[in-house]
């Protein structure tokens, strides 16, 4: 796993042996972060990183300007990676961890960022009460946006939140935006 662009540009990402995780791909992840930059920007944003498990997200916004990252995970050899690679990518004052279970975390008191990222579990039981959670609980700003990564199993294309939905292989990235909206994003930003 590596980190795409930005000031860390090239740097991998250390994780500890025998921990499943599902990392998003260079291909999603470039396609995601180029939509959100053309369309939102990321240079001093606030990130949200729900099941964090490497960092991955994290790291990539952190690379490309944003101004810190709280990354959530409750597995422990995640967590130690995620802050033994910040330290060593010299980023240990912008990136916090927090280990907790993300259903009790979201369901805990608010801090508003500006981009939340979650990428659950394609069997997360709370798919869809996480999606209401992060929207109507005050974690994301007034013009904040969730970035939701899930299987075909989910489909948020007909949420009142929803701007954009796209496959990439088995992983479908939906993106909500706080307020309602009237038009979609599209996806010509990604390359």
């Amino acid at each position: 796993m590596r980190i795409i662009t930005g000031s860390l540009k090239n740097r991998r990402l250390s994780m500890p042996k025998g921990v499943e995780t599902r990392p998003t791909t260079d291909r999603t992840k470039e396609s995601l972060f180029n939509i959100i930059t053309v369309r939102k920007g990321i240079e001093d944003a606030s990130i949200l990183d729900l099941f964090s498990g490497s960092g991955n997200l994290a790291f990539e916004a952190i690379s490309r300007g944003a101004a810190k990252a709280l990354c959530v995970e409750n597995n422990r050899k995640c967590v130690q990676s995620i802050e033994k690679n910040a330290e060593l990518f010299d980023v240990k004052s912008q990136i916090r961890v927090l280990p907790s279970d993300v259903w009790s975390f979201v369901n805990g008191m608010p801090t508003a960022y500006d981009i939340v990222f979650a990428d659950p579990p394609y069997d997360y039981p709370y798919m869809a009460d996480l999606v209401e959670a992060v929207i109507h609980k005050g974690w994301l700003k007034e013009d904040g946006w969730f970035v939701l990564e899930h299987d075909a199993r989910h489909n948020f294309t007909v949420h009142p939140n929803c701007v954009f939905a796209k496959p990439y292989g088995r992983t479908t990235v939906t993106i909500f935006l706080t307020q309602p909206v009237q038009e979609e994003l599209s996806d010509e930003e990604e390359e």
